[in-house]
Formats: structure tokens, C-alpha cells, sequence
């Protein structure tokens, strides 16, 4: 029966109609779930899916319904994860490919962890050497204070304690940096190694 009455709808459309305005009808299910139809949208159809029908019964085009704001949010979130995921796997990529392009084997990345562990040794090593030097400078100037027990020290000897004490503690905190720099140095190119390893297996794989 509802078959029908499309049908005497689509023909009734067809015949009170001008050719190019008849040649295709709205319908959507209302909130009963009955099938409601008309040459222009019907007002049951508003904010719900519907279909444009042909003249010869055919579905030619389907509109979903629009979105609620908790779906457009959702849309939204979604839209944006799947964004983030493809600049995270570009960016991937081009930081294998530079990996690649830098390393020609895992001697390679052996050779330049060992370099930049190198240099980062010498320079605390320099570091402990100027500490040296600037106790030793403390040194005297302590020596020189003992003069002057129960007098006010003279302006230069207490700048050369200030300056010795400054000197040592930079230093100091410049081999607490390098060490630091010797764990990243480790972490890189231990991940650098790993990385490698993996890219190797997946081409070998291919």
C-alpha cells in the first residue's frame, strides 16, 4: 500500500507539475517511522535524514540528518585525533628518513656516540682542571688572609676569595650540565641504534 501511494504521489507530482520542477520528490520517515513525502521538503522532514526520489521511484540522492552539538563535537574531537596521527606518522617519517641518510650502518652511530661522548668528557675534564686551578688561587688568598685574623681583610683579598668561590662553583655546575649531557647523549643514540635496527628488519622483510 505505501507503495501505492508513492507511486500516485510521484504520478500526481509529475502531472500538476511543470517537467522541470516534477522530476523529483523529498520523503524521510517521521518520528512514527511513516513515510512522509511532498515535491518540497515537509515539515515532519526538517532535522531529519531524507531522500530525493525520482520520477521513476529511484533514490537518486540521501541527506543524513543533521548533527546534534554533541555529535558535531565528537566529529570535531575525532577530526583533530586523526589530523595529530597523520602529522605524528609524517613527522616519523622524515625523521626516518634523516636517520637513514646519516647512518650508513650501526658502526656508523657507534663511531659518533663515541665522538660525542669524547667531547663531552674532555669537557668536564676541563672543567675539574680550572676547579684545580681556582682552589689553588683560594689557596693563596687564604694564606694571605691569615695575616689578618682580627683585622679587616684588604679589598683584593677578599675579592680573590669571592672570585675563586664563583670560579669553582660555575665549574661545578658546568660538569652537573655535562653530565646530564653525557645521559642524553646515551639515550639518543641508544634510540638512534633501535630505530635503526627496526627500519633494517622492516626493509629487509619487503
Amino acid at each position: 500500500m505505501r507503495a501505492a501511494r508513492l507511486a500516485l504521489l510521484l504520478a500526481a507530482a509529475a502531472t500538476s507539475l511543470p517537467a522541470a520542477a516534477a522530476a523529483n520528490i523529498l520523503c524521510c520517515n517521521d518520528e512514527r517511522g511513516k513515510q512522509v513525502c511532498g515535491d518540497i521538503l515537509p515539515a515532519a522532514c526538517v532535522g531529519r535524514a531524507y531522500r530525493e526520489i525520482g520520477a521513476n521511484g529511484v533514490v537518486v540522492r540521501q541527506v543524513d540528518a543533521p548533527l546534534t552539538p554533541e555529535q558535531r563535537a565528537l566529529r570535531a574531537a575525532e577530526e583533530r585525533k586523526k589530523k595529530e596521527a597523520e602529522e605524528a606518522a609524517n613527522e616519523q617519517r622524515r625523521l626516518d628518513s634523516a636517520l637513514l641518510q646519516t647512518y650508513g650502518s650501526e658502526a656508523d652511530i657507534d663511531l659518533m656516540r663515541q665522538r660525542a661522548e669524547a667531547d663531552t668528557l674532555a669537557g668536564i675534564k676541563a672543567a675539574e682542571a680550572k676547579i684545580v686551578e681556582a682552589k689553588k688561587r683560594r689557596k693563596k688568598f687564604e694564606d694571605e688572609a691569615e695575616f689578618y685574623k682580627k683585622r679587616t681583610l684588604p679589598p683584593e683579598i677578599e675579592k680573590g676569595l669571592k672570585d675563586a668561590d664563583f670560579d669553582i662553583q660555575a665549574q661545578q655546575e658546568l660538569i652537573g650540565a655535562k653530565q646530564k649531557e653525557l645521559g642524553a647523549i646515551k639515550a639518543k643514540y641508544d634510540e638512534d641504534k633501535r630505530r635503526y635496527q627496526e627500519l633494517k628488519r622492516v626493509r629487509v622483510r619487503q
